[in-house]
Parts: C-alpha cells; sequence; structure tokens
C-alpha cells in the first residue's frame, strides 16, 4: 500500500482499529473481554458491597481495598464499551475531543490505581513495624489526605496529555489509531508536528509514576521482611506474611504488565502490532479481574463476609 501525503488539519474524528492484524479475529476477541467485564464487574461490585455494608471493616486496609475496587470498575468502564463497540460492531470511528477526554481518564485511572498501590503498601509497613501506633497513624483525616494527594497526582500527570496534543499538534498525516482506545503515544506517533514535547513528557510522566512508586513499595516491604525476620514466633511470621500476600501479588502483577507494555512500545519495534495492543489492555484490564479474587482467597475477613453475604442471597427467597 503506498503512503498518502495527505494531511489531516484539525481533524473532527479519529478511526480506532482494534486489534491490528487479527481484524478477522475480532469478534472472538471481544468474547473475552465481555467475560473479563463480568468477573471485574460481580468481583468488585462484591468486595466493594461487603466493606461498605460491614462497620467492622471501616479501617484503613479495607478502606483501600474499596477505593481499589471502585477504581478498578471505572477502568473498564471508560474503556470497555467502546472497545466492544469497535470489536463487535465494527463502530471506530471517535470524536476527536472524546478521544482525548478517554486519553486522560485511562491515564489518570491508572496513575490513581498505582497511588492506591502506595498506599495499601504504607498500611501494611505500619500495621506490621508499628503496630501500636497504627491507629494514631492512619487516620481518617490521614487516609483523606492521602486520597486526595492520589487524585490530585493523577489529574495533574494526566491533564498535559491531551493538553498538549490539544495545543501543540494540529496536523495529521492520518486520523487512523492502530489502538482499540486513545493511547497517549498511539496518537502522538500520527502527528506532522515536531512531538518532541509530547513524548517527553509521556515519557517523563511514566517513569516518574513507575519509578517513585515502586521505589516507595520496595523500600516498604524491604523494612517489612526486615521486621518478620526479627519475630520470634513461627505463627507470627506467617501471620504478618498472610498480611502482605495479597497485597504483593496485585503490586507484582499490575507493575510487570505495565511495564511490559510500556517496554514493548516504545522498544519493541519487530513485535507484532496486536501484541502492543494485547499487552496495552492486559495492564489495565487485567488486575481489575485478578484483585478481587485474590483478595477473596487471601483475605479471610473479606472470604468470611463474601460467603456470608451470598449465603444470605441463597436463603432470602425462602423467607
Amino acid at each position: 500500500m503506498k503512503e498518502s501525503n495527505v494531511t489531516f488539519v484539525n481533524p473532527l474524528y479519529f478511526t480506532l482499529l482494534g486489534v491490528p492484524g487479527l481484524e478477522s479475529a475480532q469478534h472472538w476477541i471481544g468474547i473475552p473481554f465481555f467475560i473479563m467485564f463480568l468477573l471485574a464487574l460481580v468481583g468488585n461490585s462484591t468486595i466493594f458491597s461487603v466493606i461498605w455494608r460491614d462497620p467492622s471493616l471501616h479501617q484503613p486496609m479495607y478502606i483501600f481495598l474499596a477505593m481499589l475496587a471502585t477504581n478498578d470498575l471505572c477502568i473498564f468502564l471508560v474503556l470497555l464499551p467502546k472497545t466492544l463497540a469497535i470489536l463487535w460492531f465494527k463502530l471506530k470511528e471517535i470524536e476527536f475531543n472524546v478521544c482525548l477526554m478517554q486519553m486522560f481518564f485511562v491515564h489518570a485511572l491508572a496513575a490513581y490505581e498505582a497511588g492506591i498501590l502506595v498506599a495499601m503498601a504504607l498500611d501494611c509497613y505500619v500495621a506490621i513495624c508499628h503496630p501500636l501506633r497504627y491507629t494514631a497513624v492512619l487516620t481518617p483525616q490521614f487516609l483523606l489526605g492521602i486520597a486526595i494527594i492520589a487524585v490530585m497526582r493523577a489529574v495533574i500527570l494526566s491533564t498535559f496529555c491531551p493538553l498538549l496534543i490539544k495545543l501543540r499538534l494540529k496536523s495529521f498525516h492520518s486520523t487512523v489509531v492502530a489502538h482499540s482506545y486513545c493511547e497517549h503515544m498511539a496518537v502522538v506517533k500520527l502527528a506532522v508536528e515536531d512531538s518532541r514535547v509530547n513524548r517527553f513528557y509521556g515519557l517523563a510522566a511514566i517513569l516518574s509514576v513507575c519509578w517513585c512508586d515502586i521505589s516507595f513499595i520496595s523500600a516498604s516491604y524491604i523494612l517489612i521482611f526486615r521486621a518478620v525476620l526479627r519475630l520470634s514466633g513461627k505463627e507470627a511470621k506467617v501471620k504478618a506474611v498472610n498480611t502482605c500476600t495479597a497485597h504483593i501479588t496485585i503490586i507484582v502483577l499490575t507493575f510487570s504488565l505495565a511495564l511490559f507494555s510500556f517496554l514493548a512500545h516504545r522498544y519493541g519495534h519487530h513485535v507484532a502490532p496486536y501484541v502492543h495492543i494485547i499487552l496495552a489492555n492486559s495492564y489495565l484490564l487485567v488486575p481489575p479481574v485478578v484483585s478481587p479474587i485474590v483478595y477473596e482467597v487471601k483475605a479471610k475477613e473479606i472470604q468470611i463476609r463474601v460467603i456470608t453475604l451470598f449465603s444470605f442471597q441463597k436463603q432470602k427467597p425462602k423467607s
């Protein structure tokens, strides 16, 4: 196919391809996406409902978990409707400003998720290393401050990605975005003008979030494991480790998928395009599916209350 020399100035619409290279299988690809949505909806709604209903779970650890569940549901609501419309109904056009809005919410929710994981690492650190000061440190005011800081960071970092596109990039050599959603670099690569500022900011924002958050989480867990090794009883060590197991699992899953996606997108020039798209969707959609399952299995308090909730729902029609 010959390259077109046409330039699109201030385009009103972009066209999202979905999963380039797998066009013939896109109907089938939509099925696991929809199943993931159902699993995430049921799992995260259950987690949130259990924590909301039970006053004994209104503790920092579970409040952060409820925030994580809410954020995970929002990620699906931002991504999946348009993705399924592309895969199943070939509704590929998206209005330019709507595309930028989706870009903002995708990156803001991803950054906020990372912030919540940092807060949960802090919770584990205080609970294990300073248990006697737990309630004094993690007060409601402190939790509110953490939530506000996480939201502000996510909003500020994510605002400049679409804003710089809106203000700096007016001409595009194509309006076809080789992606299933309006990912920042996928749109920037289409620009005719010099996009180095956009690229640099996107890279700096991702690295700042990943580097700062991974560094803080790593430091927290180094101190946690040092404290655990100093415990005398075996049961105390096992209990302390179990407290953090679910959190560690979600952290490893979230950041490993995000880094794989980032590295493949930046440096995997010989990787098939559909691999980029699948990785980009996986790091956003897989953790919200796995997170409630992990916490329902690993956190006994959540597990007991989930079983009680569904047992009550089964018995209710008989009364």
